[in-house]
């Protein structure tokens, strides 16, 4: 029975993490080629001009792009088993999340100032979606970098970071307008939960089980979705985002 229970755990580990490490790296490169996605289609069904947008919204997709190459090329990395550069970069990688945090809460707030809120969302739910959900990414980060030395917590809590930058590509896939801020962001969740739900598989029929880490990610996105919810409708969010659209 022992005999039997080892050789099963060790054809699921295979070698050691390398067994699946194409999984996660081909995961990394779906999820950043759909959240391009989201937002190329975007512009050329022509609901937005880049060229015309201000300077500071520039800034904040130049990082965004720049930490979706950066999600992909260290997963390719470590299936090249080039580690040494992977950790090397994990400094680079952190630096640039600092940024996005810093520039992406400017931007939400910048754009409240301005005017420039999507129809369909309250100024109110706007800035709680935009600060929350950075928030959340930041969160994601910290915890991966804690558990950098533990490559199954971290490599599931970095494909998290790519869920919840996701939230703002399915806001330009899926139809916003019909559904309003509250079921569209229950829709928004339920896709983002499908995506944990195919590390959840994967978990599974890899290890046996799922593994915490993968629920931990979905944790705070049911989490940070519920959060959501209760700021936008709170009257002290309300007055602090009518005094920042009032400049």
């Amino acid at each position: 029975m022992a005999t039997h229970a080892a050789t099963t755990t060790t054809a699921r580990t295979g070698r050691g993490y390398m067994a699946d490490q194409r999984f996660f790296t081909r995961y990394a490169i779906f999820l950043a080629a759909f959240i391009l996605f989201g937002f190329i289609q975007f512009e050329l069904r022509g609901f937005v001009d880049f060229r015309t947008v201000p300077a500071f919204l520039h800034l904040h997709g130049g990082l965004m792009v720049s930490w979706l190459g950066m999600f992909v090329l260290q997963s390719v990395l470590i299936s090249r088993m080039q580690v040494q550069l992977h950790r090397t970069l994990g400094w680079v990688a952190m630096a640039l999340a600092a940024a996005i945090v810093v520039v992406g809460s400017y931007t939400g707030i910048h754009a409240i100032s301005l005017g420039i809120v999507p129809p369909f969302f309250t100024p109110a739910f706007f800035l709680s979606l935009n600060q929350i959900d950075i928030a959340a990414f930041a969160l994601m980060v910290v915890l991966a970098v804690s558990y950098r030395r533990q490559v199954q917590w971290h490599r599931r809590l970095m494909i998290g970071t790519g869920f919840i930058i996701a939230e703002p590509a399915l806001g330009r896939l899926l139809p916003m307008p019909l559904l309003g801020q509250t079921w569209g962001e229950m829709l928004a969740l339920a896709v983002q939960l499908g995506f944990i739900a195919v590390i959840a598989r994967h978990d599974r029929k890899q290890l046996g089980q799922v593994h915490p880490a993968t629920l931990v990610v979905a944790a705070v996105l049911v989490g940070s979705h519920l959060l959501i919810e209760v700021a936008s409708r709170l009257p002290v969010t309300a007055q602090l985002a009518a005094s920042i659209a009032a400049g």
